[in-house]
């Protein structure tokens, strides 16, 4: 098959893009003009440059493919009201989707997120059935834009486009180079985090996640969601066990109350003198918005197993942030 991957320069595309070479596929790379495309030059991809906000660009790049994963939705890198950052969100993807129907893409992947689905009612933990009634009352702009993303990629497979929905939990792994949820591990290492909301998450291997990704989009029914899952973990524990492999003294708990208050400070100041918060909505939304999560759909309909032990991949993590001088 052929099989492109957008927003292979992130860290789910990167290890998406390399799933993709190891099992065997033509690898097709479409990214901005822009792009750090080299960094992937290793891969020997084909490379097709577009801009998503550029229909007839991006409909020639995608003709051909057999099957697209997409990984290019929106992580909110500086302080928005949730209005714009939901807004810009779908009109990316709303350009992405039409030109999929225009290419006449057989296979399409959205990357998605668990945090838009609601936590089990029951305390247990979540699968794919977990539907909001309604918008999320929590107005943080990652929550919502996460979850309007999960509206329109199902609506755009009610609507007949073959669109299939892969979840990955918390991801961490090499090739991080915002870096995104690895933020979590530089803040420790540099000493300004000193606090953490606590909550629930399952940290998956980032190099899984890609295998999972691709399996998705290779076995999966049109429509559905697949969770893919690694180890449920409590923050509490988590971010221990990263201070232990830094050598840091791990942080301590805060109330999500107090964690919104300084948040909302942090945008006051970024509005006033453009210095960027150290803590903000979208990392107050990836410790405290989780839950442990359910795997056995995909386990069962994809055959995805992680395959990573956890300490494994914290150790990995920290030796590519340390040898790219993150650390």
């Amino acid at each position: 098959m052929k099989i492109a991957v957008l927003g292979a320069t992130g860290l789910l595309g990167h290890h998406a893009a390399r799933a993709v070479k190891a099992a065997g596929h033509r690898l097709v790379l479409i990214h901005r003009p822009t792009s750090r495309i080299e960094r992937l030059a290793y891969l020997e991809p084909e490379c097709r440059a577009a801009d998503l906000l550029d229909h007839a660009g991006l409909t020639r790049a995608l003709s051909g493919i057999d099957g697209v994963i997409f990984c290019a939705a929106g992580y909110p890198k500086r302080p928005r009201r949730w209005q714009e950052e939901v807004s810009s969100a779908l009109d990316q993807t709303n350009h992405f989707y039409a030109a999929c129907l225009a290419a006449h893409v057989p296979r399409i992947l959205y990357t998605g997120a668990a945090i838009a689905l609601p936590r089990h009612p029951e305390g247990l933990p979540g699968h794919e059935g977990l539907f909001y009634e309604g918008m999320p009352r929590w107005k943080n702009p990652y929550l919502l834009s996460k979850w309007a993303l999960d509206e329109q990629a199902r609506e755009q497979a009610r609507s007949g486009l073959p669109v299939i929905i892969g979840i990955p939990g918390m991801c961490l792994g090499e090739f991080d180079v915002g870096p995104s949820t690895g933020r979590i591990i530089t803040a420790m290492a540099q000493g300004w985090m000193t606090h953490y909301v606590p909550g629930r998450r399952n940290l998956l291997d980032a190099a899984d996640a890609g295998r999972g990704l691709l399996l998705a989009l290779e076995k999966g029914r049109v429509g559905e969601r697949y969770l893919l899952t690694g180890q449920n973990i409590e923050l509490a524990e988590l971010t221990e066990r990263i201070a232990h492999l830094l050598g840091v003294q791990p942080p301590q708990p805060m109330p999500l109350a107090m964690a919104k208050g300084i948040a909302v400070l942090g945008r006051l100041r970024y509005r006033l003198s453009g210095e960027m918060p150290k803590l903000d909505d979208t990392a107050i939304a990836v410790m405290a918005g989780g839950q442990f999560l359910d795997g056995s759909k995909a386990r069962h309909e994809l055959g995805f197993v992680a395959e990573t032990p956890l300490e494994v991949t914290l150790e990995r993590t920290i030796g590519w942030f340390r040898a790219n001088g993150y650390l």
